[in-house]
């Protein structure tokens, strides 16, 4: 049987680097535009619709959610060939421990300056492929709040603060790894966070091409 603590630093760095694939940096690169100096700054959907356009977004949107599921198949790959092993003492930790590599990959990409997007969408690519139940609850909460206030920061905020209790209900082994995720997404949002309470913050608009 292969060494656990190896196979699981290597499904980490795997994960981590999955995080580094941005596509609004490279779409913006073959648009001749640093995302990072357009906007936000930030190398994420919302920024990417605002400066690269609907169709960039999307790619974007997609693109970022699958790496966040793949990393967490890798770690659900791992985990099975232990327990079919009858070791089931990692049970929940390599799929969790890839959720976490990915989305700080996502954030601080080492190949882009360590200057990532804010990781929602990566997030909730992993979550919901960790837990179907749980990412569509936290996809849920993003919706109604997004379309009541047109701000996806807002709905971003309320979902991360949603999603340790929602965990400790729907898969209380993982909870601990939810809310540092959750506290790395509220982290990043610290500055949307001031401007919504000064009601600065810009809405959501779909008029760009």
């Amino acid at each position: 049987m292969m060494n656990k603590n190896l196979i699981l630093l290597l499904c980490v760095i795997v994960s981590y680097l999955l995080g580094n694939i941005s596509p609004s940096i490279l779409i913006g690169k073959a648009y001749g535009i640093d995302i990072k100096k357009e906007g936000s700054g930030n190398a994420g959907t919302t920024n990417a619709l605002r400066v690269l356009g609907k169709k960039a977004a999307a790619a974007t949107l997609i693109i970022d959610i699958a790496k966040g599921a793949a990393s967490v198949l890798i770690g659900k790959f791992a985990e099975n060939y232990y327990v079919q092993q009858g070791d089931s003492s990692f049970t929940v930790i390599f799929p969790m421990a890839c959720m976490i590599a990915v989305v700080f990959g996502h954030i601080w990409p080492v190949f882009f300056g360590f200057r990532g997007g804010k990781g929602v969408a990566t997030a909730f690519g992993a979550v919901v492929t960790f837990s179907p139940l749980l990412g569509c609850s936290l996809l849920g909460i993003v919706i109604v709040v997004v379309l009541i206030t047109r701000r996806v920061s807002a709905g971003s905020v309320c979902a991360a603060v949603a999603a340790p209790l929602l965990t400790y209900f729907i898969y209380p082994e993982a909870i601990w790894g939810v809310i540092l995720l959750a506290l790395i997404v509220v982290i990043k949002h610290r500055a949307n966070i001031k401007r919504l309470l000064k009601g600065e913050e810009p809405k959501l608009s779909f008029s760009k091409k």
